[in-house]
């Protein structure tokens, strides 16, 4: 089942939503080549609807997310009355589809990268951290597991109140768009991922826990008890990265902490991450964040 993987912050945002009732013998728009993704949540009869070369046929408690810029179309007439809700929201950050386990999936957006370049010039101006990304998944396709949850929140969401422009109810706008991607992000099509998602956890969880020490393939997958070439599919799927990957990039995260709130040596940083080589740690430190440890410390001066 395809997903959709979108990368924050920034968090996707709420636009727009509204709510149809589709007679016997009507149809929903077509729409081409709008810079949003779509958001569709049937309640009562069957929708008809294609997105370029996919038909889908979404009964009750169905949903589906329409992608940024394709076209999509109705496949036939309702044959029943059919009502249901459709919300626009739109990334700023990196987004994915993920189609399969083995294919990589491209990415979208046009959001800078959070990495710099080993040679960018360092900005002493500049002293904020950088946030750390994470992603949120969601199924294109999915059937509500909970609907009377999911439906309560988007009954909130559409209420006529905030439908304003007041600030404080296009906040709570966003608030309850969040919850809502939070709800559909556990059902329907994520779960055939929780065992997946669950072996990434764990793997995770062991390598933070154990940052300090040294760690091989086969002696994480032996503590977690899976297979270590499942636990890098596991956690590629899951954070984008392999275990070696998601180790260094902690590792570097502690020692940035340690940059900033002692005053241990660079090899002393470096010892106490889980690196046995001061230059080894210079070199992946300026692999990921574009300037030395060194530099890095200087700036917060």
């Amino acid at each position: 089942m395809p997903t959709i993987q979108l990368s924050a912050p920034p968090l996707p945002h709420y636009i727009n939503s509204g709510h149809r009732v589709m007679s016997i013998g009507n149809k929903p728009p077509a729409r081409r080549q709008i810079d949003l993704f779509q958001l569709i949540v049937v309640r009562q009869g069957c929708l008809y609807i294609g997105q370029e070369q996919q038909h889908y046929k979404l009964s009750a408690q169905h949903t589906l997310i329409l992608l940024p810029n394709q076209y999509y179309f109705p496949i036939q007439a309702c044959e029943e009355e059919t009502t249901y809700d459709w919300i626009h929201f739109q990334s700023e950050g990196n987004w994915t589809l993920n189609n399969t386990e083995h294919t990589p999936p491209p990415q979208y957006g046009s959001a800078p990268p959070d990495v710099h370049p080993i040679n960018a010039e360092v900005k002493k101006e500049d002293k904020r951290i950088r946030v750390n990304q994470f992603h949120l998944r969601l199924p294109q396709l999915s059937v509500i597991e909970q609907p009377d949850s999911l439906l309560a929140t988007l009954n909130l969401l559409s209420s006529p109140h905030l439908n304003d422009d007041l600030a404080h109810n296009r906040w709570q706008q966003q608030l309850l768009f969040q919850q809502l991607l939070l709800q559909l992000a556990s059902t329907g099509g994520a779960v055939e991922q929780s065992s997946a998602s669950q072996c990434a956890a764990q793997a995770a969880q062991y390598l933070r826990n154990h940052y300090q020490e040294p760690i091989t393939a086969e002696l994480l997958g032996e503590n977690i008890n899976f297979h270590p070439v499942y636990i890098a599919r596991c956690m590629q799927r899951q954070f984008g990265c392999s275990p070696f990957e998601y180790l260094q990039k902690y590792r570097i995260e502690q020692a940035k902490l340690l940059l900033l709130q002692t005053d241990n040596s660079i090899a002393k940083v470096a010892a106490l991450v889980g690196f046995n080589q001061p230059a080894y740690f210079t070199a992946c430190f300026a692999k990921l964040e574009g300037i030395s440890p060194r530099q890095y410390r200087q700036q917060f001066i």
